[in-house]
Formats: C-alpha cells, sequence, structure tokens
C-alpha cells in the first residue's frame, strides 16, 4: 500500500550518541540548524516522535517560525503539522506538552494501549488501534490513506529511527554531526543493534552549518521478498523516469528498466528504442549490458515501469523469458500490461511460474503511464 516519504532526522554525537545521563537535555545542533529543522517541519504534513521521546524530553515540536506557519496557511495546509506519536501500552502523560501545543495529534496504539489512551487523553488526539501489536506498514498506510500524509518527518528516539529503518521504510536518513563525544554507555544511542538491510547508503548531500555538519543519506538495497522497502520505490521511480526518454512510437509502449544488486548497487539501466534500435525492448536493453555470467544477478531485482512482457513479435525471446534466462529472482513494476497491443498479457505469471517474485506497485502506475498518454487503454 502507499507510505508517505519517511524522513529520519536526528543530531548526533560524534560516538553515536543522542544525549548524555545528565538531567538536562543535550543540545547537539547549533541554532543554525534548529532553525533549519524549523523548516525542515514546516514542509512536511506531519511529524513523529515515540512515546520514550515524550516522557524523557516533553517536546512541543512546533513551526516557530510565524513566517513558515503563514506560508502553510497560504498554501492551503493547516498552520502546523499533524504531531503523530507511537505507545504500544497507552500509558502516555496527559499533561506533556505534546498534546497542548501545536494543530490536530494523533496516537498509534494496540487495542489493549487504546483502552488506556483514551480514558488518559479524552478527545485531545485521535487513538487509532492498530491490533494486538504494533505494525509500522499499517501505520505508514493508514497517515497516507486516512491522514493524507505524504511526507512524514520522524524526531526520534533511537528505537523508532532503528525499527524503521531495520524494515525498510525510511525513505531517507538526515543526520547531523555535533563536534563532542558523550562516552556514558548508558545514554541513549541513535540506532540499536539488530538486522539493517545489505549495502550501503548513498549520500545525496552534506553541508557545514556552523560547527555542525548535515549529512543525508539515502537506503539503496532492494527488498528481498514480497513486501517493498524504501528503496524499492525509489528504483523503480527512476524506472518510471526512464521511460520519458523513450523515442515515442505509435505501436509500442515506452517504459523504463533498471538492475539493481542485493547490495544496493546499480548494475545496468535501458529503455524502449534505446540507442536508435526501434524494437528493443527496456528490460532487454539493460540486460544486454552485463555478463550473463555475473554473479550478482541471482540476488538482483529489476525494476521495470511496465509489467516485463510474455509474448512480442520483434524478438524471439519476450523479457519475462530474458529475465528467467539471467537468473533474477525479484522484479518490481509499476503497472500491469494492458490489452492494447497483447491480449490477456501476463508477464508476471511466467515469471512467477518461474520462481521469480514479482512485486506490482499501482501507485506509481500514473508516472509509468505518461510517456503512454497518446496509446489507447
Amino acid at each position: 500500500m502507499p507510505h508517505p516519504h519517511v524522513l529520519l532526522s536526528a543530531a548526533v554525537s560524534l560516538d553515536g550518541y543522542l544525549d548524555d545521563t545528565g538531567p538536562e537535555r543535550l543540545l547537539l545542533s547549533s541554532p543554525a540548524d534548529f532553525d533549519r529543522v524549523d523548516e525542515v517541519r514546516a514542509s512536511v504534513d506531519a511529524i513523529l516522535v515515540g512515546a520514550g521521546t515524550i516522557r524523557a524530553d516533553n517536546p512541543r515540536l512546533l513551526v516557530n517560525s510565524a513566517a513558515r506557519r503563514a506560508a502553510r496557511v497560504a498554501e492551503g495546509k493547516a498552520e502546523y503539522p499533524l504531531k503523530v506519536t507511537v505507545s504500544g501500552s497507552g500509558d502516555l502523560d496527559p499533561a506533556a506538552n505534546f498534546w497542548h501545543t501545536g494543530g490536530e495529534k494523533v496516537l498509534y496504539t494496540t487495542d489493549e494501549g487504546a483502552k488506556r489512551a483514551s480514558a488518559l487523553l479524552g478527545d485531545t488526539a485521535d487513538v487509532v488501534p492498530l491490533g494486538t501489536g504494533l505494525d509500522w506498514r499499517a501505520l505508514l498506510t493508514h497517515l497516507h490513506d486516512v491522514r493524507g500524509v505524504r511526507r512524514l518527518m520522524v524526531e526520534g528516539g533511537g528505537t523508532v529511527h532503528t525499527q524503521l529503518l531495520q524494515q525498510g521504510l525510511a525513505d531517507e536518513l538526515q543526520l547531523v554531526l555535533a563536534p563532542l563525544f558523550v562516552g556514558d554507555p548508558a545514554a541513549p544511542r541513535l540506532f540499536g543493534p539488530g538486522a539493517y538491510q545489505g549495502g550501503r547508503l548513498r549520500l545525496t548531500g552534506s553541508r557545514r552549518i556552523e560547527d555542525v555538519v548535515l549529512m543525508r543519506y539515502e537506503p539503496t538495497a532492494p527488498g528481498a521478498g514480497p513486501l517493498p522497502v524504501a528503496a524499492d520505490r525509489h528504483w523503480l521511480r527512476t524506472a518510471c523516469e526512464l521511460a520519458a526518454l523513450c523515442p515515442p512510437s505509435d505501436t509500442a509502449f515506452s517504459v523504463g528498466a533498471v538492475v539493481v544488486a542485493a547490495d544496493g548497487t546499480e548494475l545496468a539501466r535501458g529503455h524502449s528504442r534505446e540507442g536508435g534500435d526501434p524494437v528493443v525492448h527496456a528490460e532487454e536493453a539493460a540486460l544486454a549490458k552485463l555478463d550473463p555470467a555475473d554473479p550478482r544477478l541471482p540476488g538482483a531485482t529489476v525494476y521495470s515501469s511496465l509489467e516485463p512482457c510474455a509474448h512480442r513479435a520483434s524478438r524471439p525471446t519476450p523479457c519475462a523469458g530474458l529475465i528467467l534466462r539471467a537468473g533474477v529472482r525479484r522484479v518490481v513494476t509499476a503497472w500491469r500490461e494492458p490489452d492494447t497491443f497483447v491480449r490477456a498479457a501476463n508477464g508476471a505469471g511466467v515469471l512467477a511460474d518461474g520462481g521469480v517474485e514479482v512485486v506490482t506497485l499501482p501507485e506509481y502506475a500514473p508516472l509509468a503511464q505518461r510517456p503512454n498518454g497518446h496509446l489507447p487503454h
């Protein structure tokens, strides 16, 4: 299901701590960086913190700049972003600043936690039970579909950041590195132990802000099963954007494709009619750039803006067959092939019968369809 763009925001010491163990919160950011955070808050639809952060820091989570709040209102948005928290127990202090500042609030909790929270909070917040346990995917889907959240800023704490990264649900990490050490093993750290996705994150930007450094990263490693991760959405969007490079045709779709190794390394990309070949397909063009014996192919994911073809007249082997021949075991696509040129096309079925995991993300279908708008569907 569609999720908001999830942006993790944190500041840490040089040795990776979020705070020390003193009675007052350790200020890691500089004044200029606090203003940057305020700007980011003003740009999102919702801000989320865990219940532990509310208990430890008693934050208000406001957009402090009156000018930025006015700009939000001028754009038809609420003055403040929606404030979101998560608590399995529902045991929260109703006097905390979180509930009494800013705009609307929502608490995601369990069925049992909802009973306790409703009694404590009354009509201060919208209390949403998620079942017997906390399900981050269900939470993000609810935020997207019910609350209309398209960009979500997550400001902590470490447990929340860790869970979102480990489950592959974070689209972006904005990390500020402060020039000091904490050195106390009892202090809270940004990331906890556990299984994270493999591969290296991509550094998308860095800059000095007074005496701190802001680094922006995005995950690159594909998912490993039927559940999509944030990197899957990034790569599929890239494939859809490649489709716009195709020379136009009235007799074939415009399609983009990217082949990505398990560690997030881009192996190849291609698009329909690439290189002046009037009949080459996107997946075909991408796979042709790789050595068939490349040991990374069995663990790779092919991202294609359109379901790989199962039938074609121009070449002896359709793209579904080429993918099977390459040994690829996972395909992510945005759009099932309509009956425009081939009736009852079922490339996904051919791939699934061959043991390939096929994941469809229909929220990207409009982007995939855009360069094909002149074709009858």
